[in-house]
């Protein structure tokens, strides 16, 4: 029953970010539709890999790292074309904001760990981090709406962006048979490794990472703005 929930989990949450980003981005259609196709492929070679035991493999390095790390580096690079750079600094901040309110359902996580699914440190410092991040992006959705880019979007931003840099650490070195393996409770975060759960680490971490350092980025141009103003 908890997989059922979590194959109707990720995958509304994949759908809402990949279609809310998609949607509003100042690009052209054509340009959309290539983008949600990307997305789309991604997302299915996520699966794919996950369903053939791919992410499993953590030897001679973590696999599932390199689901991480190719999206964030398509991006770092996608964005030093100008065009580029600029739809994404002119995504609506309470989008972004918005659509970390979905990471309330890391809740699962806690479940996941009652079950014996999952143990040590990760269920419960990615899982609680994950809700906090949810529970406070509400009331910033009425701060970033007002245009009003205070300290507070600031500290939200920076504590939802260590929180998935932190699931990321206690992932691997909790995983059984990793190289940097560091918490031994079994089956540490053995189900991060199996659908649906893979879907997080391999699509929605790296998404919500994106939106994080988006977010930054525009406070930091507001900034610059108002000083040069």
């Amino acid at each position: 029953m908890l997989d059922f929930l979590g194959t109707i989990v990720t995958a509304a949450l994949m759908m809402v970010v990949v279609n809310g980003v998609v949607t509003y981005m100042a690009i052209g259609r054509a340009a959309k539709l290539t983008l949600a196709g990307i997305a789309g492929l991604w997302i299915g070679l996520a699966g794919a890999a996950a369903a053939s035991g791919w992410i499993g493999i953590s030897k001679p390095f973590p696999v599932i790292g390199i689901f991480v790390a190719t999206p964030l580096v398509a991006t770092a690079l996608a964005t030093m074309w100008p065009a580029a750079r600029a739809a994404l600094l002119g995504l609506p901040m309470p989008l972004m904001i918005g659509l970390n309110i979905g990471r309330v359902f890391a809740i699962l996580f806690l479940l996941l760990e009652m079950q014996g699914r999952l143990a040590g440190p990760f269920p419960f410092l990615a899982g609680w981090g994950d809700i906090i991040t949810a529970i406070f992006a509400v009331p910033l959705l009425f701060v970033a709406a007002g245009e009003r880019y205070s300290g507070a979007i600031t500290a939200w931003n920076l504590f939802g962006a260590a929180d998935l840099v932190l699931a990321i650490f206690l992932g691997v070195t909790s995983a059984e048979g990793s190289p940097v393996q560091l918490f031994y409770s079994s089956p540490g975060s053995e189900a991060m490794r199996h659908l649906p759960w893979s879907f997080v680490p391999t699509v929605l971490v790296p998404f919500y990472l994106i939106m994080h350092a988006t977010i930054w980025a525009q406070v930091s141009a507001r900034r610059a703005g108002t000083r040069g103003a």
